[in-house]
């Protein structure tokens, strides 16, 4: 079965099982019915009134001395708690606080024996801080601490504390009338003193008063000199600082000016170096990319027409290496020909060039007409002027059988004019 208590009350389980006891400050716990037992106790703080009546002091006075303390069993101390489970359990707090009271009247009653009225009524503190200390040493050792303790009352029935009081306002009334008395006698004095200090300070003030004006006339004059000239001074000062001030002024606006058309001048500048950005950015950039691009075309093209010209240079060099053979072989073939014709003519000599001249015949007879068939008309006259026709035919055909041998030297390669009794016979 499950128990519970408040931050006020501690429990304690004892029995089967729960050896030492179980104490439980504020909280719950499980107990076994029939073998296990629990109990209660209080850990609300206590309120004592502390009375000590006609207790001797150290002279042998007599006094009633109350205090209140507020005291309490220390749940969150397992040791104090044991301590005072051990010794309260199965009491009611009004028999635990019966208990405090009189061990905090004893220790208070001990403590106003050793001292004076004087020290308890005067020094009240340390009277609550000596009964404090010797009864929260005594009250641990039974689990309870002490939260605070303060003196109430202090009184007597001897009239001892109110002779005190007569005593002392006696002497506090007689300190007053000779405090009186002597601040009277000494207002006379100081009053007497007063009027005599009052008319010699009158003679002196009116001496004074006549060094004064004195002086204040010399000193006047004076400084009417001093200031009449420090007033010309002044004006002079004063027409000189507006002269150096409106100097001031016009240097001022012409730093301002100055600095004005420098600023100018820095915007422009930076206008300037705009547009030339500007500029940069939209003609010479794309100028730049246009000069460039047609650079890269011209280099292609000059490229193009340098490989074209060498594939050119190569298929002529080709072309005439082809070229120069075959005039090569014609001339070689040529050669090997003429040589054969040699051969043949030094072999046959007449007969060859005869048999060739034969076969020639036909070309020479070709080579013979052409001068005639180029004439557009031949008219023979045979009266009147038949000799002059006669001799121009026959001038034809003599210039007919002069480029005979040169074509037959032509077709033939022989110099028929070179070549003995026919040649003279050809002519």
């Amino acid at each position: 079965m499950f128990y519970t208590c408040g931050p006020n009350e501690a429990m304690v389980v004892s029995g089967f099982g729960r050896s030492p006891p179980l104490m439980i400050a504020g909280g719950r716990v499980f107990v076994i019915p029939c073998i296990q037992q629990i109990q209660r106790i209080t850990l609300n703080t206590l309120t004592l009134n502390v009375k000590s009546d006609k207790v001797y002091t150290r002279h042998g006075v007599p006094i009633s001395v109350t205090g209140i303390a507020q005291v309490k069993i220390q749940g969150q101390n397992k040791e104090m708690l044991a301590t005072a489970c051990q010794m309260f359990m199965g009491k009611s707090e009004a028999e635990i606080a019966v208990i405090a009271l009189e061990t905090l009247e004893g220790h208070q009653r001990a403590i106003i024996a050793h001292l004076t009225v004087e020290e308890i009524y005067q020094d009240r503190k340390k009277f609550s801080e000596q009964v404090f200390k010797v009864a929260s040493s005594d009250l641990v050792n039974m689990g309870i601490g002490v939260v605070s303790y303060t003196l109430k009352d202090v009184h007597d029935d001897q009239d001892y504390l109110h002779s005190l009081g007569k005593a002392r306002t006696a002497q506090v009334q007689k300190d007053a009338r000779i405090g009186e008395a002597q601040y009277k006698r000494d207002a006379v004095m100081r009053e007497a003193h007063a009027m005599q200090e009052k008319v010699s300070a009158q003679y002196k003030n009116e001496i004074e008063m006549a060094k004064s004006q004195r002086d204040y006339e010399l000193k006047k004059a004076a400084y009417d000199v001093e200031v009449n000239t420090k007033k010309a001074e002044s004006e002079m000062a004063y027409q000189l600082q507006v002269a150096k001030t409106k100097q001031r002024i016009e240097e001022e606006k012409m730093q301002v000016q100055v600095v004005e058309r420098t600023q100018q001048i820095t915007l422009q500048e930076q206008e300037i170096i705009r547009k030339e950005m500007e500029l940069e950015a939209k003609i010479k950039k794309p100028a730049e990319a246009e000069k460039y691009r047609l650079e890269r075309l011209a280099e292609a093209q000059r490229l193009q027409l340098i490989m074209e010209a060498e594939a050119e240079a190569e298929s002529i060099k080709m072309r005439g290496d082809a070229e120069a053979f075959a005039l090569e072989a014609k001339g070689r073939a040529e050669a090997e020909q003429m040589s054969k014709k040699a051969e043949a003519f030094k072999q046959y000599k007449d007969g060859a060039m005869v048999d060739m001249l034969l076969e020639k015949l036909p070309l020479m007879a070709e080579e013979i007409s052409k001068p005639l068939s180029e004439a557009n008309k031949v008219t023979m006259v045979s009266s009147g002027g038949s000799e002059v026709g006669a001799a121009k035919l026959a001038g034809e055909v003599l210039e007919i059988m002069t480029r005979l041998p040169a074509a037959v030297e032509k077709l033939t390669g022989i110099d028929i004019s070179q070549a003995g009794g026919r040649t003279g016979m050809v002519h």
